[in-house]
């Protein structure tokens, strides 16, 4: 039994007595977490999530491994609201039993960049919210879906010990983005390129994630986390592998037409993730980039790798990702690459 495993099994029974004595009624002012959205040519795809509060922990230089591990568990300390009903125009939802809502809603010609939507929880009148989402450009050469852990930042995610220890004892000023990372996506970036980051870390790390993001200059981009939901079985609900599957499908039924670049490192089964989306999607990635953190990649890892190059697709692995290339910024412009 895996350890994950295990822990849901010894963790499932306290949630459900948790849950039974949690009173139902509904918070006198509930509020929304706003995620970042995104757009497909026809449809807004906009998130967030109900909460009876927002936990937010304010970051002083020099805290103590204490104090940083107390203000990570505090994140998942939250109070979900379900069936609470949030609107943007006409379109309504109801927040589902963790509390997530996910409105898709008529483009309307907006204009790239990034836009808020306003919406309403018609049983609070005085309530209002934005939920940010961002309209690619017509002329984006290719998008950019990468990993989070030790793909752009230092966690360890390879040794589960090592990524516990990395999560709880740092905080958004300490967290390590790794420059080359930081050097490929502003690339991807200033080529037109729009970013979008996959994790197997809970929704409950957002707003911590976009923090150490912004600290380090990384170029925004929606995120796709998963539920922390706890099952008799599993720990967090879904595996690894269908999470980023999933989401993965999501953008690319979103941005028909575009190419993308899948970013990610051989520590976490990406290899095999990527290559299960390029035979799911026959001409849609263009390129697969591969940090090898840790011990370096496994013999299943090398033999995804070695598969995907045997049928075309160009992978390139290393350490770093200094000297690695991307895709054309525009046709007949040469590969740009990281020096």
């Amino acid at each position: 039994m895996s350890f994950k495993s295990a822990l849901a099994r010894l963790v499932h029974p306290i949630e459900q007595v948790i849950d039974s004595l949690r009173p139902r009624a509904m918070p006198e002012k509930p509020v929304i977490e706003a995620y970042d959205g995104f757009a497909g040519p026809d449809a807004l795809h906009l998130q967030g999530r109900v909460l009876s509060h927002v936990a937010r922990s304010d970051v002083r230089s020099g805290q103590s491994k204490r104090e940083n591990a107390w203000q990570m568990l505090r994140l998942f300390f939250t109070d979900e609201v379900q069936g609470v009903e949030v609107c943007a125009g006409d379109v309504c939802t109801l927040s589902d039993e963790e509390g997530y809502v996910r409105l898709s809603i008529p483009r309307r010609g907006l204009a790239p960049g990034w836009h808020d939507i306003d919406v309403t929880l018609p049983a609070y009148p005085h309530m209002r919210a934005a939920l940010p989402v961002r309209v690619p450009g017509p002329d984006a050469p290719f998008g950019v879906i990468s990993d989070i852990d030790d793909t752009v930042m230092q966690t360890g995610a390879y040794s589960l010990k090592r990524n516990l220890w990395t999560t709880f004892t740092g905080n958004a000023q300490t967290r390590h983005v790794f420059p080359d990372a930081l050097a490929l996506m502003q690339r991807a970036e200033e080529a037109g390129a729009p970013v979008f980051y996959v994790s197997s870390s809970p929704w409950n790390l957002f707003g911590f994630l976009r923090e150490v993001f912004a600290r380090a200059g990384l170029p925004r981009g929606p995120m796709f986390l998963r539920d922390l939901g706890i099952s008799e079985r599993q720990f967090i609900t879904g595996t690894h592998g269908d999470h980023k599957g999933a989401a993965i499908d999501r953008i690319l039924a979103a941005h028909p037409g575009l190419p993308f670049v899948l970013v990610g490192d051989t520590g976490q089964h990406d290899a095999e993730v990527y290559h299960a989306a390029h035979l799911r999607h026959p001409g849609r990635i263009v390129q697969v980039i591969l940090r090898e953190p840790g011990p370096g990649p496994s013999d299943e890892a090398r033999a995804e790798i070695d598969a995907m190059r045997a049928a075309g697709l160009r992978v390139t692995t290393g350490q770093t990702f200094v000297g690695m290339t991307l895709p054309p910024a525009r046709p007949g412009q040469e590969r740009t690459s990281l020096s």
